[in-house]
């Protein structure tokens, strides 16, 4: 049987983040993908505005069709925006059982939108986090969680992950992106750092990036894949999206999703650390 894995995020106009990059990955990796759109992110040119949340009735009705009808292997959540919404995903995601809960705490785009209320944040960190399987901030959001200053080293990354785990997810993954050097991310499990380290690439496209790599390790996770193999997984997957990825009118450019299929890139250099 086919795994199936449900993201539980925003809609991207644009193609390259949210739902749509969730779907993308899942297709290439050979995962079904179903989704529950909580927002619509769209800039209106004529009136600015960008984000229009859905109604809690529409989004369980999504939730509850697609674990009803096909189920679920693994749950990823992205961007979720209010406190309600937060809450209500908590309580789905344990009336469901799912063994493999991905959140990737989603605060701000690319562009700059604010893509968490400021008043939910407390909502994902005791309620969501403690049901994932793995959460995967970026630096940014990752400091934003702890309440801390900016994360600017490896080292710091890993204080982060250790502080993170202590919310309650069994893994913690801070991704690098922002690093000066390599791109290296730390995946914490309460006892060892598992460190994954791919050559920067020079590009501003970028855009649904972190929504990709955590829909690689969803999809990974579907298929029966430990944590850590996972995140090696889907840290390749990433990068030769990235390397690949391209820009069009204006904007920040997607990353090309269908390049680890079509390239043989298996950039990654990985290894253990003890705590």
């Amino acid at each position: 049987m086919i795994r199936r894995a449900l993201s539980i995020a925003g809609s991207a106009a644009r193609g390259g983040a949210g739902i749509q990059a969730d779907l993308k990955t899942f297709q290439e990796l050979g995962v079904f993908g179903t989704t529950a759109v909580t927002a619509i992110v769209a800039r209106n040119p004529r009136t600015g505005e960008g984000i229009f949340p859905q109604s809690i009735d529409a989004i369980e009705a999504q939730v509850y069709t697609v674990l009803r009808d096909i189920g679920a292997d693994a749950i990823k959540t992205g961007m979720l925006f209010t406190e309600e919404i937060i809450t209500k995903t908590a309580g789905w995601i344990k009336e469901s059982s799912v063994k493999h809960v991905v959140v990737d705490p989603v605060m701000i785009g690319k562009i700059g939108s604010v893509l968490l209320k400021e008043d939910a944040i407390e909502s994902m960190k005791k309620e969501l986090l403690p049901l994932a399987t793995i959460i995967t901030p970026n630096m940014p959001e990752a400091a934003q969680l702890l309440g801390a200053s900016e994360l600017l080293t490896i080292e710091d990354l890993k204080l982060a992950a250790k502080e993170l785990h202590g919310l309650g997810p069994a893994y913690v993954l801070v991704k690098g992106g922002r690093l000066d050097g390599p791109a290296v991310d730390v995946l914490y499990d309460g006892q060892q750092f598992y460190m994954f380290e791919a050559p920067r690439i020079d590009t501003i496209h970028t855009n649904g990036a972190g929504c990709t790599y955590s829909a690689a390790i969803t999809a990974e996770l579907a298929k029966g894949s430990t944590v850590p193999e996972a995140v090696e997984h889907a840290k390749k997957f990433i990068t030769a999206a990235i390397r690949h990825s391209f820009g069009f009118k204006q904007g920040v450019g997607p990353t090309f999703h269908a390049a680890y299929g079509m390239y043989d890139e298996t950039a990654c250099k990985t290894w253990v650390e003890e705590k």
